[in-house]
């Protein structure tokens, strides 16, 4: 037997969640103590600050430009690379793919997509490289209709409580505040997705034999909106207790004299005039928040946190159970962070900061590595994971990979720099950025917008649902290419003061913006590529 590799992921989980990074709210004992045991990195950012982009990157080891899911209404083509596929294929391993998927649009009323045909034929076969690939959503049901396999599931054996869900995306208020998407849920825990992917997990691990080799992706979809943990648990953390998250500017008027400093979607977002409708619900709107909304929302994700490592808890200890848990390798990650109140903002979007690209991670090697516990701040990202898995089973890393094992020590030369990126799906927004983080600085260069001209987006339904005739008009914010963002990440941890265009660090930037081009990969993949939004 060979190394094992759980990979678990969670969906729009901020760094500062976990109490080894710092949270002090939420209890993670489960995740800490895997911290505790093996390799914490403090600098892990994603390659893109929403869902499919930043999924599509984990499976494929590579840039979105690369892999061309480059937005959440743009599928991952059906021949992209995957690291499961390739594991399976090289290394004999068993896959498994238990959770959150999201390579391809969920908003699909033709059945465009393999990914949602599958679980409305009851499909959990071969998939992406993956053997088995049983979905759950982040809801039951969407506009009364069963969704993903955990929707069908509840649908044959709970149907009482599949619609007890917040609406998703419906910015529809509830909770004790009145908060989006927020919902004191009925739903009784050991039937709520998370603890259902963690008695799924367990029953797919009872398929395996001792001299099997697997990787197993487990994925759970919280604490991703809606924010509706079972009602059940909700006194493990009080709204009313809370304060308001420290990126939180305190004020209206703070709020607002912040966001100046950035480039013009920011405070058009705060005061209305610029829709953040590729992150969150179209109907969102940030300055109708109250600062009890935003506790209710905290509380209800550090309950969902809570639940989750409670979970990876039980499977872990199956896994130490059947004797595998010593030959496995465990990650902990997510894809994306959330606002939770930073800057007065919920959701997520085209907001290079370290709320949404900062991630937890975790990796906690198999015993037989023989890797040291370490706490890692040279810079890693999610195009990664692919190679690690690769080194992991002693394959060789193959070349379609765009990534690097990740650092096991500081200092090794090959982590000094983190890249992301940001591109539009709506033609008529047509922004695009591009970040990098590299000894203690984010920056952020905007480039040129191209708000009104096609991009192949602007002839499926939801796009015209959501523009109409004005599908190709350009919003009023439109960038010129000299617009961007400088923090010094340590001493602004919170991104407040932005020295883009401070003379005193003019060379900086300049040195930063020119090792961001210089490291991109300069291809941008522009085949065709199925949409829905």
């Amino acid at each position: 037997m060979g190394r094992n590799i759980l990979f678990i992921t969670t969906d729009q989980q901020r760094y500062d969640s976990l109490g080894c990074n710092g949270g002090q709210v939420a209890r993670t004992p489960v995740v800490d103590a895997l911290a505790a045991e093996g390799i914490n990195y403090r600098r892990a950012y994603n390659q893109n600050t929403v869902c499919t982009p930043a999924r599509s990157t984990m499976l494929t080891g590579q840039y979105t430009r690369t892999h061309g899911a480059r937005a959440n209404g743009m599928a991952l083509p059906e021949d992209a690379p995957s690291i499961a596929g390739y594991l399976r294929e090289v290394a004999g391993y068993r896959t498994a793919l238990l959770g959150k998927a999201h390579f391809e649009p969920a908003f699909d009323l033709d059945d465009k997509f393999e990914e949602n045909r599958r679980w409305k034929r009851g499909d959990t076969g071969d998939w992406r490289g993956f053997d088995t690939s049983i979905q759950a959503a982040h809801v039951g049901s969407f506009n009364g209709v069963a969704v993903q396999h955990y929707g069908r599931w509840l649908e044959a054996n709970h149907p009482e409580w599949l619609e007890s869900f917040a609406p998703l995306l419906g910015a529809v208020p509830g909770g004790d505040t009145g908060a989006p998407e927020t919902m004191n849920n009925p739903i009784p825990r050991e039937i709520y997705h998370t603890d259902w992917l963690a008695d799924l997990a367990i029953s797919h691990f009872d398929t395996f034999s001792d001299g099997d080799d697997w990787f197993v992706w487990l994925s759970f979809p919280d604490p991703h909106h809606p924010w509706d943990p079972p009602a059940s648990e909700l006194g493990r953390v009080r709204w009313q207790d809370l304060d308001l998250p420290p990126g939180h500017p305190g004020s209206d008027e703070r709020i607002a004299e912040v966001l100046a400093q950035k480039p013009a979607h920011w405070l058009g977002c705060w005061e209305g005039t610029f829709v953040n409708q590729e992150g969150g619900p179209f109907v969102y709107r940030p300055q109708s928040l109250t600062h009890d909304n935003i506790r209710e929302v905290n509380a209800k994700v550090h309950v969902m946190n809570e639940l989750v490592d409670e979970a990876c808890g039980r499977v872990l200890d199956h896994l130490r159970a059947k004797g595998w848990l010593d030959d496995t390798d465990v990650f902990f990650t997510t894809d994306h962070g959330e606002m939770q109140g930073d800057y007065g903002f919920l959701y997520k979007g085209p907001f290079h900061t370290d709320s949404l690209m900062r991630l937890p991670l975790v990796w906690r090697p198999a015993a037989s590595a023989g890797i040291d516990p370490a706490v890692i701040t040279d810079p890693v990202g999610q195009l990664d994971f692919a190679p690690t898995f690769c080194q992991i089973a002693g394959v060789p890393i193959p070349d379609w990979i765009e990534g690097a094992p990740l650092a096991t020590a500081d200092g090794q030369g090959v982590h000094e720099r983190v890249l992301c990126e940001w591109d539009s799906q709506f033609p008529a927004y047509g922004m695009h950025l591009r970040s990098i983080y590299r000894d203690g600085w984010l920056c952020t260069a905007y480039e040129p917008s191209t708000g009104g001209q096609p991009n192949g987006l602007e002839n499926d339904w939801f796009a015209k649902r959501m523009f109409g005739d004005h599908l190709l008009e350009p919003i009023a914010i439109q960038y010129d290419g000299t617009e961007g963002e400088l923090y010094d990440v340590e001493a602004d941890p919170h991104q407040f003061v932005n020295r883009w265009d401070d003379p005193d660090y003019r060379s900086l930037r300049d040195d930063l913006v020119a090792d961001l081009y210089d490291s991109l990969p300069s291809h941008i993949n522009v085949r065709p590529v199925d949409s829905v939004a």
